[in-house]
């Protein structure tokens, strides 16, 4: 494969988590892990584009790391959907 390639596609695919994390700021209370999985995502693509050279990466190990995004999301809606839950309880046992 053209290195050039290689490296122009990973340049913009962290542009693209970088916008991506931009756009999703406002919503930073309701995915509270969202920033640290971003974070992990980066670190894999510099660390990938770092070893390039020497070590191919999957495809499948890549699409992976990129599903992390997705279970932190999840995993922040849940978390979210809990602690309304347990606040919803403590202000019906207050009422009693």
């Amino acid at each position: 494969m053209d290195p050039f390639i290689v490296f122009t596609s990973n340049i913009f695919a962290i542009l693209g988590l970088r916008a991506l994390y931009f756009l999703v700021a406002d919503m930073a209370e309701r995915f509270a892990l969202l920033k640290y999985e971003i974070a992990v995502v980066l670190m894999f693509v510099g660390c990938k584009m770092l070893i390039a050279p020497w070590i191919k990466i999957p495809t499948l190990l890549a699409l992976g790391v990129a599903g992390i995004l997705a279970f932190s999301v999840w995993l922040s809606l849940r978390r979210t959907r809990l602690a309304l839950v347990a606040s919803a309880q403590d202000d019906f046992a207050l009422k009693k």
